[in-house]
């Protein structure tokens, strides 16, 4: 089963811009207490894909710097409405919600955490 995991600086901060972006729940993992292990529970999550958060184990990568890491997007309803939420909420922008003919809407910020976390909205399909 695919799992990623967010590393941070500040777990409960991190926690917090998650689950107000996308409604995600954080349940602390047994053995994992050491580095503030959390698994990650919420919509679209669980069946195919499981996630974690976890602290950072060294230096926090500089804002506004290449990507550190992989680049996790998730499906949202509103491109906008979730960066401005983001933006609104200690995110900061790494690439402002663009049109990709064929593809949706998409958007990228940084966390806050020194990771990049995208969503997008797919473009209509005709039937």
């Amino acid at each position: 089963m695919p799992h990623f995991e967010i590393h941070a600086e500040d777990p409960a901060r991190a926690r917090a811009f998650y689950t107000g972006l996308f409604g995600w729940e954080f349940t602390p993992m047994q053995g994992g207490e050491e580095v503030e292990y959390h698994l990650i529970g919420g919509k679209d999550l669980g069946d195919s894909l499981t996630g974690g958060l976890m602290k950072r184990m060294d230096a926090t990568p500089a804002p506004n710097g290449p990507i550190r890491g992989c680049t996790l997007t998730f499906e949202v309803a509103d491109v906008d409405e979730r960066y401005a939420w983001a933006l609104d909420h200690g995110g900061a922008e790494a690439l402002p919600p663009t049109d990709y003919p064929g593809v949706g809407r998409a958007a990228y910020v940084e966390d806050g955490e020194g990771n990049v976390v995208g969503f997008i909205t797919p473009a209509e399909t005709e039937t």
